[in-house]
This record gives structure tokens, C-alpha cells and sequence, in this order.
């Protein structure tokens, strides 16, 4: 019989899934989104999803990881490879799979084909995963942190990212009903993370803090190689940096809050 916590996770991700079809829908309040206005969002969740990332799964994993090995080296170890193995894992698929970054060129949005859309729709695909991942993770390992906060902080994340996937598909002269409906589908790739997440981590007490440690390096990946350089790449880094710095400093008060 499935328990309650694998029902909550995969709920908690399906929630947190199809708050990108909110983002999506974002594309009729305006009539255009500048790339300041998209930079300037994606940048509050860059500084959102680093604090997730420490806050609710490295931080605590280090903690839980500390106990495997009396010699401080060794249990540092297994910590840092756990890091490391998720920053590969993304790394790789990033390698293997074709997808295309910055869909807004200096003065907006640049007109491109569909098939360049979907590229990059495929890039924020990819993100939707390993913050599955992490939910699942998270709600294995509920005993000891609250994943409240991760699945807020994920869901805040996957409002501009909605929004980009529609912009995305407006720009390849897509509706902005189907391109919305899309940027929805879209998020439910991340239910299917929180499955991997909540079915692997039943194994062994070890399995858990080691899965959180992954998860936080996947998240750590996305926001570092995927999202920043995407925003960075204009004149204004001071609101750029301001933005990062806002969105993690709400997150480390949410997280304080909600424990």
C-alpha cells in the first residue's frame, strides 16, 4: 500500500509542477516582457533556490552525513562525492542532450524558429528533474527537515521559468493560450523527479542523507551553469545582484519560519 509520505511528496510536486503553467499564463498580462523584466525574476529565484539548495538539503546532509564514519575525513568524503555526483549527473545530460540557452536578445525578445523554442524548452526540462529530485528526496527524509520550504522555494523558481517557455513559443509565433498550456505540460516533468526521489530512498538510513546531498548539487548546477550566466550577461549586475541576493535572503527567513 503506498504511504502517506510518497503521496505527499508526489503531491507537493505536482503542485509545485504546475505553478509553471501559472508563469505561462503570466504571458498575457503584458503585452511585452523585456529581458530586464525576465532577468530580474529569474535572478529573485536563482537567490531562492541557492537557499533551498543549503537550507533544506545540504546543510542538513552534511549533519546526517557526519554520523557514517567517526574520522571526520572519511564521512567528508562520502559527503563531498555525493555533491559532486549530482553536479555530474546534470553536468552530463547537459552534454548529451541538445538544448539552447537565452531565448531574449539585447532589446527583447528576438524572433527565432519553433524548433529553437523547443531546444531550449528542453534546457528548462531538464532543470524540472533533478528539483523533482529534490522534492522526493526531501519528503524521504521528513523526519529530520521540514521540505515545506524546498517545495515553495521550487515552486517560486518555476514561475519565470513558465514564463520564459512562453515567451519562448510566442517569439516562434506560437497562441499565447497553446504557449501557456505548454510551459504547464512542461512542469509536469517534475513529478516524475520526485518519483525517482521517493522510490530510491526506502533502501537504507544511509541512502537518504546521501540522496539530499545529490539533490542539493543538481540544484546547485542548475542555478549555477544554467541561470545565472543567462542573466548576467547584460550591464546591469547591480540589479541582477540585488535580485539574487533578495530572493535567498526570503528564502533563509521562509526556511527559519516554516522549521
Amino acid at each position: 500500500m503506498i504511504n502517506s509520505v510518497f503521496m505527499q511528496g508526489l503531491g507537493a510536486a505536482v503542485v509545485a509542477g504546475l505553478i509553471t503553467g501559472v508563469g505561462g499564463f503570466m504571458i498575457f498580462l503584458k503585452r511585452k516582457y523585456s529581458q530586464e523584466d525576465i532577468n530580474f525574476m529569474l535572478n529573485l529565484a536563482a537567490g531562492v533556490m541557492l537557499a533551498a539548495s543549503f537550507f533544506s538539503l545540504l546543510c542538513p546532509a552534511m549533519d546526517r552525513i557526519r554520523m557514517f564514519d567517526p574520522d571526520v575525513h572519511v564521512a567528508g568524503f562520502w559527503y563531498a562525492g555525493a555533491v559532486f555526483a549530482g553536479v555530474a549527473l546534470i553536468w552530463l545530460l547537459n552534454e548529451v542532450l541538445p538544448h539552447e540557452h537565452n531565448t531574449m536578445g539585447h532589446h527583447g525578445l528576438r524572433s527565432f524558429s519553433l524548433r529553437t523554442a523547443w531546444l531550449f524548452i528542453i534546457a528548462i526540462m531538464l532543470h524540472k528533474l533533478p528539483e523533482g529530485l529534490a522534492v522526493g528526496v526531501a519528503y524521504s527524509a521528513e523526519d529530520f527537515i521540514n521540505p515545506h520550504s524546498l517545495v515553495i522555494g521550487i515552486a517560486l523558481h518555476n514561475i519565470p521559468e513558465g514564463l520564459t517557455i512562453a515567451i519562448s513559443l510566442v517569439a516562434a509565433k506560437v497562441s499565447k493560450l497553446r504557449a501557456a498550456f505548454t510551459a504547464l505540460l512542461v512542469g509536469m516533468v517534475q513529478p516524475v523527479g520526485a518519483l525517482v526521489g521517493l522510490l530510491t530512498m526506502d533502501f537504507s538510513d544511509k541512502i537518504v542523507p546521501l540522496g539530499m546531498a545529490l539533490a542539493g548539487g543538481t540544484l546547485l548546477f542548475v542555478v549555477i551553469n544554467e541561470i545565472l550566466p543567462e542573466t548576467y550577461g547584460t550591464k546591469k549586475t547591480e540589479k541582477s545582484a540585488f535580485a539574487v541576493f533578495a530572493g535567498f535572503i526570503f528564502m533563509a527567513y521562509l526556511n527559519m519560519v516554516l522549521d
